[in-house]
């Protein structure tokens, strides 16, 4: 009887936290990203939280490429990899792009789901919008 019980719970807890992850509103939906006008905090930042900003991979502690982006001033610190007003020279359009001779982030073999055409487009548009901390 106590072993049954100690499944239930196990099986509860479970289910709650399923249940709570699930409504975790901290992912933003790509249908959300405008054409024009896409915010840093609402638009690109949560792509980044999502994707990017990940223990291994861009957070503060790894900073693989030495790229974090984990805030605003720590992705555009590298004129290189976010150039604003010019998505077509910024290495990280190059690279969630996949274009060749880069490696395409997220990557492919990693437990992150690329990212889709809405989130490319709002990134690019954000920079071209002049990549703003907006």
């Amino acid at each position: 009887m106590k072993k049954i019980t100690i499944n239930i719970a196990i099986i509860i807890v479970f289910i709650s936290i399923q249940f709570i992850i699930a409504c975790d509103d901290t992912v933003l939906n790509s249908n959300d990203i405008p054409s024009e006008n896409v915010s840093y905090s609402k638009h690109i930042q949560p792509i980044f939280n999502a994707s990017c900003a990940l223990s291994g991979c861009h957070d503060n502690s790894s900073a693989e490429g030495n790229i974090s982006l984990t805030s605003w001033s720590n992705a555009v610190l590298n004129p290189l990899v976010i150039v604003p007003g010019n998505s077509s020279n910024s290495r990280l359009v190059w690279a969630i792009q996949g274009l060749p001779g880069t490696a395409l982030m997220p990557p492919i073999y990693g437990s992150v789901p690329p990212l889709d055409e809405k989130q490319i487009q709002g990134i690019i548009t954000w920079i071209d919008e002049g990549a703003k901390n907006n």
